[in-house]
């Protein structure tokens, strides 16, 4: 049966890449591949310099075209990023495609945009250090903010309808604290959590927009979004919510893995991204949940 059904999705990819061939087209990573190939082929590199930021994010094949880039030259490439917050890629090889920077890396320590108390908090979701597929090893000790705040709020309740009632209070609590709306997010695991967070800002009687992949940041509303979209973004007052068992770390993405090596890379980039949602928070955190609550949230 395995043979089988290994043969069929063979035959499935070889007639989707045929396709794609006779109508001139190309996945995201094949263009990239296409592109470093005749980046190879040039006399003169077209860039003397390239930085690379949120660098812990690209893919295999993104990686690959800036390594052509590079073009294996010893200062062309600079790289600026955080394993601690890789949550777009699975962990792959640089040294492999080229890219060495063992020996050649400093750690930033000092946090301006969080809280310490945000901050002390969220890095419990963390190890201390971490280790790249080339055995470079991050560290992540003795890290510095340069402001202090109130401690997080961290809630677990019977139910979301007590969870949106809860977060609402919090935010009603905010803008009477003189916080406006376009300084609040609230922020889920995926798409099927979106209704717990509208129903909050619906209690609270505050304007908000769903953030979408277009990334039109409201000017005058609080923002509703998905975790993977907070990436960047900064808000004086977050609300993580839906923070329930099976939602993260996500029990699809934990049935869709087979090996035990797989499985913990899951886990890893589950916490991961519940550190950046956390993280987004200038001032004020709040982090709720239902029962059987995350044990992510536990940790804390």
């Amino acid at each position: 049966m395995e043979f089988r059904i290994a043969d069929t999705f063979t035959a499935l990819f070889e007639q989707v890449n045929k396709s794609l061939a006779e109508n001139n087209l190309y996945t995201e990573s094949a263009l990239y591949t296409r592109i470093a190939e005749t980046v190879k082929g040039f006399n003169n590199p077209p860039y003397d310099f390239i930085i690379v930021d949120e660098a812990q994010d690209l893919s295999y094949a993104q990686m690959r075209f800036v390594a052509a880039l590079g073009a294996h030259r010893q200062d062309a490439l600079c790289f600026c990023g955080d394993l601690g917050q890789r949550i777009f890629q699975l962990p792959f090889s640089w040294k492999s495609l080229g890219v060495d920077i063992r020996g050649r890396s400093i750690t930033l320590r000092v946090n301006y945009r969080t809280s310490h108390q945000i901050r002390r908090q969220a890095d419990k979701l963390l190890d201390a250090e971490f280790t790249d597929a080339d055995g470079y090893t991050e560290k992540r000790d003795n890290p510095v903010s340069v402001f202090n705040g109130p401690p997080p709020e961290i809630l677990t309740f019977d139910s979301p309808d007590e969870e949106s009632k809860a977060v609402a209070d919090w935010l009603t609590a905010k803008r009477k604290q003189n916080v406006t709306p376009n300084e609040m997010a609230v922020f889920v695991r995926s798409e099927a959590e979106i209704s717990r967070a509208v129903a909050a800002l619906d209690e609270a009687k505050l304007p908000y927009a769903i953030l979408n992949n277009d990334m039109d940041i409201p000017n005058d509303k609080a923002t509703i979004a998905v975790m993977h979209l907070a990436k960047g973004l900064e808000y004086c007052a977050v609300a993580v919510m839906a923070c329930d068992s099976e939602i993260i770390p996500s029990q699809q993405r934990i049935e869709d893995m087979g090996e035990d090596a797989d499985l913990e890379d899951v886990y890893n980039t589950e916490r991961q991204l519940l550190y950046v949602a956390c993280t987004r928070a200038r001032d004020h955190l709040m982090i709720s949940g239902t029962e059987p609550i995350s044990e992510f949230i536990e940790d804390f």
